[in-house]
């Protein structure tokens, strides 16, 4: 089993890999050597191939099929390589000054198309809506788990690294928190001790008063570029209703994401031309009753979603202070993402 070690100066986990890596691993070649020697050539998560995957732990399909067989929508199957495994304890210890623990939690696969060149956003609102059912499902099954304390969905489309060029996400539960989820939790916490309001109810309505960092709204939803961005033409998508957990959404807000979220990705793809980027569901954490600590979060905290092109890489600079640098103005992304047209 892989191990998470703590950093005794920043607080944050780090996981360690149980089978360490050789140099020639993260050259082009070497991650693709191992995908192959591993998965082989060709796409096991395509239509009519579900017995070469493992079983299917999910699928959004017909009512009546059986499982593991074709005619689905979405599949969710274990991750192929997990980072985290159900099965076992924490198994926390010390060692010598150092912390650190098994990775005891889950990693999973959402499969977002039985199509492999074609996205569930350019498969239309049917299917990006199937898409979020499928989130919703297994982040509130995960929840009910007493030793996760976060679950984290997110999307990498586009990376060098990322072999699975057919349409997926991954849904992965840790047992503990990431740090910059905890920094963001603690931000919007003393902000409400001060203010008595949410810091994200707050930017939506300043967002909808001033309009010019807007990129597209809807009944439900507010998709707009944040005032100090970390990466150009990065933007979020923000419920207007007031709710502190992802899994939460009702049935039409459901739809209504699934609407903003599907636009606004060809919006950027079609401005950007196709970019590679990431998008990270930051949502509550589990709540399952701990301490006192995270008791407002009802209050406090509003999930969103965080969308972010990887347009130029980071500079030591930026690494080191955490103090990034955009060269497009959230404004004027918000202009060019608002006036894109894709077909």
């Amino acid at each position: 089993m892989h191990e998470l070690r703590k950093d005794p100066i920043l607080g944050k986990w780090i996981a360690v890999l149980k089978d360490s890596k050789p140099p020639e691993y993260y050259m082009e070649e070497g991650l693709r050597r191992t995908f192959r020697e591993s998965f082989g050539t060709s796409c096991i998560f395509c239509l009519g191939r579900e017995k070469e995957t493992p079983p299917e732990i999910y699928a959004y399909r017909e009512p009546g099929l059986p499982s593991n067989s074709p005619n689905w929508e979405t599949r969710v199957i274990p991750n192929l390589n997990p980072l985290f495994r159900i099965e076992g304890d924490l198994g926390r210890r010390g060692v010598g000054m150092y912390d650190r623990m098994n990775s005891v939690g889950a990693h999973e696969l959402i499969i977002e198309s039985p199509r492999h060149d074609i996205p569930p956003e350019d498969r239309g609102l049917s299917s990006m809506s199937g898409v979020i059912a499928t989130y919703k499902s297994r982040i509130s099954e995960l929840e009910k788990d007493p030793r996760f304390r976060y679950l984290l969905l997110h999307k990498d489309y586009g990376r060098r690294k990322d072999m699975f060029h057919h349409p997926h996400s991954q849904l992965v539960a840790t047992p503990v928190i990431p740090r910059g989820i905890k920094g963001e939790l603690e931000g919007a916490k003393d902000y409400f001790f001060y203010k008595e309001r949410c810091v994200f109810c707050d930017i939506i309505d300043e967002e909808m008063r001033s309009g010019e960092r807007i990129v597209m709204e809807t009944s439900h939803f507010l998709a707009c570029t944040p005032y100090a961005p970390k990466l150009p033409f990065e933007f979020w998508i923000l419920p207007k209703r007031h709710c502190c957990a992802f899994q939460d959404i009702d049935e039409t807000e459901q739809e209504d994401f699934a609407l903003i979220l599907m636009t606004t990705l060809k919006k950027m793809r079609w401005i950007l031309r196709d970019p590679a980027y990431s998008y990270l569901l930051h949502t509550a954490p589990n709540r399952i009753p701990r301490k006192e600590y995270w008791h407002t979060l009802g209050e406090d905290f509003h999930w969103h979603m965080e969308i972010m092109p990887q347009l130029a890489p980071k500079s030591g600079f930026e690494w080191s202070l955490e103090l990034h640098v955009t060269a497009t103005s959230p404004e004027d992304a918000a202009d060019y993402l608002r006036g894109a047209s894709p077909l």
